[in-house]
C-alpha cells in the first residue's frame, strides 16, 4: 500500500511539474479542468478522506481548501474564476499531505484508514489517466508513458458465439477494494449472442464515415498528400488501419452499428467476453462503450464518498468496460464500471459490435 500511494502521488506531481509554463491556462470547456485546480483537488481528496476522515470540521493544511477544491461544491465553471494559486504552494500542500500519510503508514492501520488509503490510491490513478485524456485533447506532449501498447492479432473468427449463459455481474465483499457501483454481485441470464472478436478498426470506421453525406471525420484525423494521419498528443502519426478506432463518442458508435445492421454489446455481454481466454479475443486497449446505461444494481447503497456514483445515475451516462493505455494495471479489473456521458469524444474510447 505504501509503494502504491507513493508511486501514484509522485506521478501526479511529475505530470504537473513537467507542464510548461503557461500551459496551465486552458479554455473553459466541459471536458477540461484547470490543471492546477485539478492537482489541488486530488491533494484535497487525499487529505479529506485519509486525514480528516471526511469531516469538514477537521481543519485542512491549506487555507480555505474546502471552498476552493471540493468538486462536489465548486461548480465546474467556477473553477476558472478561483484566484490564481502558485504551483509552489500546491506542491508544498501535496508534500505535507503525503508526509502525514507516511507517518500513518508507519503504524498499524485501522480498517477505516486502510479503506480510505485505497480509495485515494484509485483516485490518483483515475486523475492521472484524466490528465492523459486532457493532454491529448489539448495537443500537449504525452504526460507519462503508457502502461500498454496494443498489438493487432488476426483471428479466424470475426464473431464469437455465446450460448444462453447464466452469469453473475458485480463484485463480492472479499474481492478487495471495489467502488460502490459494483455492489453487489447478482445472478442474471444472458440470451445467446455473437460479439466481434476485435473492436472496430480505423479502416472500418473510415469507410463508414466516407460513405456518409456529411463525412464528419474525427477531429484527431487528417488526410494529406494521399496519406491518413491520426494525432497522438502533440504528434501526427501515419494511421494504422488495423488498430482499433479511438476517441469515438457513444452516439457515433451506435450510428455505426446501426448502419451495419449490428448493435453495441450490453455490459453483461462485454463482461462475459472479457472473462474468457484472452487468446480468443483481441483487447483494444481502449475503454469500450456498452449499450447499458450507468445505473445502480439492485440494493445499491453509497459508500462514504457519496458523490462517486450516486449523482451520475441520471440516465445520461453509459457503462464502459476494459481499459486504456493510461489505465494502471490495478484498475484493469473485470468488475470495474467506467462511465461517461454519450457525447465525450476526448476519452480513449472505442467499441465492438454484436449481431442483431
Amino acid at each position: 500500500m505504501r509503494e502504491r500511494i507513493y508511486s501514484a502521488s509522485i506521478l501526479t506531481r511529475s505530470i504537473i511539474e513537467n507542464l510548461a509554463p503557461g500551459k496551465e491556462l486552458v479554455p473553459q470547456l466541459a471536458n477540461l479542468n484547470p490543471p492546477y485546480w485539478e492537482f489541488a483537488h486530488i491533494t484535497w481528496v487525499h487529505e479529506f478522506w485519509v486525514h480528516r476522515k471526511g469531516r469538514q470540521e477537521h481543519p485542512s493544511l491549506y487555507k480555505n481548501a474546502d471552498a476552493l477544491f471540493n468538486s462536489s461544491t465548486v461548480a465546474h465553471a467556477d473553477r476558472w474564476s478561483i484566484p490564481p494559486v502558485s504551483l509552489e504552494s500546491l506542491l508544498r500542500y501535496s508534500h505535507e499531505v503525503c508526509n502525514k500519510t507516511s507517518e500513518l503508514l508507519s503504524k498499524p492501520l485501522s480498517d477505516e484508514d486502510a479503506y480510505f488509503i485505497q480509495l485515494v490510491i484509485h483516485h490518483y490513478d483515475m486523475h492521472n489517466e484524466a490528465f492523459a485524456i486532457m493532454w491529448q485533447a489539448l495537443e500537449y506532449p504525452m504526460p507519462f508513458q503508457p502502461y500498454s501498447v496494443s498489438t493487432k492479432t488476426v483471428f479466424n473468427k470475426e464473431f464469437i458465439e455465446f450460448s444462453k449463459t447464466d452469469m453473475t455481474l458485480g463484485s463480492l465483499p472479499q474481492q478487495g477494494f471495489i467502488f460502490d457501483n459494483e455492489k453487489w454481485q447478482h445472478p442474471l441470464t444472458v440470451e445467446p449472442f455473437a460479439i466481434s472478436s476485435s473492436a472496430v478498426s480505423n479502416e472500418q470506421y473510415r469507410e463508414f464515415v466516407l460513405a456518409k453525406d456529411d463525412q464528419a471525420m474525427p477531429k484527431h484525423w487528417k488526410y494529406e498528400a494521399g496519406v491518413w494521419y491520426e494525432r497522438f498528443f502533440d504528434q501526427w502519426r501515419v494511421m494504422d488501419d488495423q488498430q482499433a478506432v479511438r476517441h469515438i463518442p457513444y452516439e457515433d458508435a451506435v450510428e455505426y452499428a446501426s448502419q451495419q445492421h449490428l448493435r453495441l454489446p450490453t455490459e453483461a455481454e462485454l463482461t462475459l467476453l472479457m472473462a474468457t481466454n484472452r487468446n480468443d479475443w483481441q483487447a483494444s486497449d481502449l475503454w469500450e462503450w456498452t449499450s447499458s446505461q450507468f445505473l445502480p444494481f439492485e440494493g445499491f447503497t453509497p459508500d462514504p464518498y457519496v458523490d462517486y456514483s450516486q449523482p451520475w445515475f441520471d440516465g445520461t451516462y453509459q457503462v464502459l468496460k476494459g481499459w486504456s493505455p493510461f489505465t494502471v494495471e490495478r484498475m484493469r479489473r473485470l468488475g470495474f464500471r467506467n462511465f461517461y456521458q454519450t457525447k465525450r469524444n476526448d476519452i480513449f474510447s472505442g467499441f465492438r459490435v454484436c449481431r442483431l
